[in-house]
């Protein structure tokens, strides 16, 4: 199998290139800037927006399969760049719907949706439930999914798509919320004095997953047979920042100061967002194989050796 992967060069396509090529998988890829730094992966640099060379890539490639991770993945970025957001996340997918059912009509097709996708609810989201993103990236995301299912009854593709519910890992821009933490955790620990973490809103209660076990969905997900089934993606636990900061600071040996910042604040955010991830627990028999504490004692033990 040969998987083409467009966005290889950001966080999540590291770890879904190790993912596939540990299955087997002989992995093509492609992104904006001039290299992806990664070993033993068939690159071509260029623009999503570009539909010419998102065509050419997929002749090139002959791809069994395509997975889309280009995006604007931050909702205060989207916020920011509203038009920008909408230009990558849906008409760099319809680029690559086009392409895909002009040049490569048997392979199958994955894209990535996201929580952001869903209405507000207080308890737990299934994949039944109603969308009505409030933010652009959430919206972003909606229309790329119509575009979906449009392209999936005009062609005939077989096309997968995942809702994932936040993740992190090593890697991930400190522009995001976790990374930032671990980050300035970290550096006040490696000057060994007393000092300040700017935070924004705490009250937020979040479903984090690492990295690793949203890719490995992402492979059994494309592995599956029906790809008309939509799966939710996440740990099934909703943590509060706070809680989540408090662990951070206590990784330090010295007095750490927790300062809330009104910049680092979202127009607009939800209070829980939380993870019903029992389908595809029960159809693929996928689980969490890391706790998001684990996963943020590697980010804070990462940024205290390396920066």
């Amino acid at each position: 199998m040969k998987a083409l992967i467009f966005g290889i060069g950001g966080f999540v396509g590291r770890y879904l290139t190790d993912e596939l090529k540990a299955h087997g998988y002989e992995v093509a890829g492609s992104d904006i800037m001039p290299s992806c730094g990664l070993e033993g992966v068939e690159y071509y640099e260029g623009d999503l927006l570009n539909a010419e060379f998102v065509a050419d890539v997929v002749k090139k490639t002959e791809p069994d399969a395509i997975i889309n991770l280009a995006a604007i993945s931050s909702v205060g970025a989207s916020w920011k760049i509203p038009q920008t957001t909408i230009m990558v996340n849906v008409v760099g997918a319809l680029n690559i719907l086009e392409a895909a059912g002009k040049h490569a009509g048997s392979a199958k097709v994955m894209f990535i949706g996201s929580s952001e996708e869903y209405s507000q609810k207080d308890e737990a989201i299934n994949e039944c439930d109603p969308l009505a993103g409030n933010n652009p990236y959430g919206i972003s995301k909606m229309t790329q999914e119509q575009f979906v299912e449009c392209y999936r009854a005009r062609y005939g593709l077989k096309i997968y798509y995942v809702r994932p519910f936040n993740h992190t890992g090593v890697g991930q821009r400190d522009s995001f919320v976790l990374p930032s933490f671990c980050k300035q955790a970290a550096d006040l620990e490696a000057a060994g004095v007393p000092g300040e973490i700017r935070v924004g809103n705490l009250t937020a209660k979040r479903d984090f997953s690492d990295v690793r076990d949203i890719v490995r969905a992402y492979r059994m997900i494309l592995e599956s047979d029906d790809d008309r089934i939509i799966y939710n993606v996440g740990s099934g636990a909703a943590h509060g920042l706070d809680e989540m900061l408090n662990y951070i600071v206590s990784l330090c040996t010295n007095d750490v100061k927790v300062v809330v910042d009104q910049e680092r604040f979202r127009p607009i955010d939800t209070p829980i967002v939380l993870c019903d991830n029992s389908l595809i627990r029960e159809k693929l028999g996928w689980e969490p194989e890391y706790t998001i504490f684990d996963t943020l004692k590697e980010m804070f033990e990462y940024y205290l050796k390396n920066e």
